[in-house]
């Protein structure tokens, strides 16, 4: 069987950042993966339920919806980018 070592040198800065990111890799996955297939049909359905009901919403609210449910979805995971980025 053929095994992978990942060592990082937790006193150099780059590193550190490397390994926040290595920890992370199955959750950023996993909110990508959320996020391209599920978000649009969860969006679909909150504005065919808030049509029905003779609501309308605006571009920028619906923008909005976009990206709160990217966050929540980042929150649920415990991903911060400003963690992994900076």
């Amino acid at each position: 069987m053929a095994k992978g070592i990942l060592e990082f040198d937790l006193n150099e800065p780059d590193d550190v950042m490397a390994h926040k990111r290595a920890v992370k890799a199955t959750d950023m996955a996993i909110a990508l993966h959320e996020i391209s297939y599920n978000l649009k049909k969860r969006i679909g359905y909150e504005l065919e339920g808030i049509d029905i009901k003779g609501g309308e919403v605006s571009n920028y609210e619906v923008l909005n919806m976009v990206f709160d449910r990217i966050h929540a979805q980042l929150n649920e995971l415990n991903i911060d980018i400003d963690e992994i980025l900076n």
